[in-house]
């Protein structure tokens, strides 16, 4: 009876340290691990297409995530989405002619944003606005044009 009891504390064990792994992985996968709020400075930038961006997605330079997404808005006059982000303080060197970008990467598609900074010498501050930005390329307008220049090339019957 006393090695059954074992068996089953064992089991319990595994079980309880299985379900604490797969609920690390949830929190990995979904970003959910990024939702404490840091400490940094907030840009702005517009797009006209941010395709599947959400907020808290991180803000990337040359893979290194320096920032977050905060907040995801439309300007009814511009007609383009406004992204604010915030960036960590210790990456506060970004020129002014720093150029944003909608990338996707993984493969659950998780959506980002990569800066690549400009060779300014003035630098980016708190609340400034990101003015050169790459719109999220959308698979389907993709195949579309695809399609499009095929059936333009096909010979006439």
């Amino acid at each position: 009876m006393n090695k059954t009891r074992l068996v089953e504390v064992a089991v319990g064990m595994f079980v309880a340290a299985g379900l604490a792994s797969l609920f690390m992985l949830a929190m990995k996968v979904s970003n959910l691990s990024a939702f404490s709020e840091r400490n940094g400075y907030t840009l702005h930038a517009r797009f006209d297409n941010i395709g599947g961006l959400k907020v808290r997605s991180p803000v990337r330079v040359g893979g290194v995530r320096i920032g977050h997404v905060t907040a995801i808005d439309y300007d009814m006059d511009r007609y383009q989405a406004t992204v604010d982000m915030v960036i960590e303080h210790k990456y506060g060197r970004l020129p002014e002619d720093t150029a944003a970008s909608v990338y996707t990467s993984g493969l659950l598609g998780e959506q980002f944003i990569g800066l690549e900074p400009g060779g300014s010498d003035v630098y980016l501050e708190d609340g400034d606005v990101i003015r050169q930005t790459q719109s999220a390329l959308v698979l389907e307008q993709l195949i579309g044009h695809f399609l499009f220049s095929r059936a333009t090339e096909a010979p006439a019957p």
